[in-house]
């Protein structure tokens, strides 16, 4: 694993707040009446809103996390993964419907699995679940009254949360004829009631059309600004550098990386990559041959100003690939000068594959579809 870890403290303290005051239960037995739009005290913004210690969850023999550590304040954050690497178990951790076997999660100083720390949480899950014979306002209702408002409260939040999310319109239809976006829709709509310092959207984006998603864009950055702390999932960087360029990035269970685009690159720049190249082998069991077709990709590797070493590996003689070990910095100037090298002189390439599983993880959402 490199060390591509920002300190836990991802930087997000920095932004600043407008102070106002924002009246509490002081007993904490009710939920806060808080009005929509609310900013957070400046105190409140001082303290670490999510802070992710060590946090390990295994599924029988497999691991879900491993060794999660994170802390976030205000502001919106990019979590970044391809399926499986744990995106999801991660968000279900923070919003307490699982428990960390190993680890700690605080919401605002209090256990995630706790009620104190649920009522601080906004939360739009990835997959639907909904009374589908309800229209739209009657489940966002509902979500209200199972939240512990009033009635005449619910309902106002209701149609205040609904306004937000572009369904005031729409929202007398049964769920079971919406679209996905419109589900999307009434799902951050449930996520707003209460008014939560953070929110935790697994894939908000996701069937929403372009029109709506420039308008959960600009809503997103309007919460930001707030002094919320958003935490959005995606397993597509380009789709939530429109919101953030803050990241952290998972694989394998594990946050291989965390800080802006621009911060994280730089790391890997200085970070030797460690990447097998398999040769064609002209003649079978000929691999130490004078015209070893290796060699001359070996030769060729080491006049790059990237490459730190190569290693020529052994390999058996059935094999059709002769295997070369290649230890580079710069991963994108790097691959393209690779690129130049193998079209100019004809090597016969059958694979390629970086031994690094997190900086493989991070440069394929990094480099992918980019230019130098």
């Amino acid at each position: 694993m490199p060390d591509l870890l920002d300190s836990p403290d991802s930087g997000r303290g920095d932004r600043p707040l407008t102070a106002i005051s924002v009246s509490r239960d002081p007993k904490g037995s009710a939920p806060p009446a808080l009005p929509f739009g609310s900013r957070l005290t400046e105190e409140a913004a001082a303290l670490p809103l999510l802070l992710c210690q060590r946090v390990s969850k295994w599924y029988g023999p497999v691991i879900g996390v491993n060794q999660v550590t994170l802390e976030l304040r205000s502001g919106i954050t990019g979590l970044v993964g391809s399926n499986g690497a744990g995106k999801s178990t991660l968000m279900r951790l923070i919003t307490g419907q699982l428990r960390p076997d190993l680890g700690s999660i605080e919401i605002r100083g209090h256990d995630a699995w706790s009620t104190s720390a649920r009522r601080h949480v906004g939360y739009c899950p990835e997959l639907d679940s909904f009374y589908e014979e309800m229209s739209g306002r009657q489940f966002v209702e509902a979500m209200a009254r199972l939240y512990g408002y009033p009635r005449r409260e619910a309902l106002d939040r209701a149609a205040f949360a609904l306004e937000r999310v572009g369904m005031a319109g729409r929202a007398e239809r049964r769920v079971r004829g919406y679209s996905k976006g419109m589900r999307q829709r009434i799902k951050l709509a449930q996520a707003l009631l209460h008014d939560p310092e953070l929110m935790v959207l697994d894939e908000p984006l996701s069937g929403i059309d372009p029109v709506g998603r420039d308008e959960f864009v600009r809503l997103f950055g309007d919460l930001a600004s707030m002094g919320k702390c958003l935490l959005i999932s995606s397993h597509e960087l380009e789709e939530l550098e429109k919101l953030t360029d803050h990241l952290a990035i998972m694989a394998h269970g594990r946050i291989a990386a965390v800080g802006t685009v621009a911060q994280i690159r730089d790391r890997l720049d200085n970070h030797p990559l460690l990447i097998r190249i398999d040769v064609k082998r002209s003649s079978p069991g000929e691999n130490d041959s004078e015209n070893d077709e290796r060699r001359r990709l070996a030769a060729g590797l080491l006049k790059l100003n990237d490459v730190v070493g190569v290693e020529l590996l052994d390999a058996r003689p059935e094999d059709a690939v002769d295997p070369v070990l290649v230890r580079a910095r710069n991963p994108q100037r790097f691959f393209q000068e690779l690129t130049r090298l193998v079209l100019e002189e004809w090597y016969e390439i059958a694979r390629l594959e970086t031994l690094d599983d997190s900086t493989s993880a991070v440069l394929g959402y990094l480099l992918s579809g980019r230019s130098a």
